[in-house]
């Protein structure tokens, strides 16, 4: 599972918004939407976001493991 919660946190330590990314950086809102709804982005747009906020991809988004389904029990 993706997690962008290390993006919002980078975004708010540099004080840099959505209306920001969008306007004055010409990411596509849909891409906003994507990130906000915790969907996949392309390594481009990753890339772009750690130019723009001069960080690491570790800074922007976090992998986190899928809970494993539980073994059926025995009866």
């Amino acid at each position: 599972m993706l997690s962008y919660e290390p993006l919002w946190n980078t975004m708010e330590k540099q004080g840099i918004t959505t209306y920001t990314l969008i306007n004055k950086h010409n990411i596509n809102p849909r891409t906003i939407n994507n990130l906000k709804h915790g969907k996949s982005i392309t390594m481009y747009t990753l890339e772009r976001l750690c130019q723009i906020l001069s960080c690491k991809p570790n800074d922007i988004i976090d992998f986190l493991p899928d809970t494993p389904p539980e073994p059926p029990q025995k009866p």
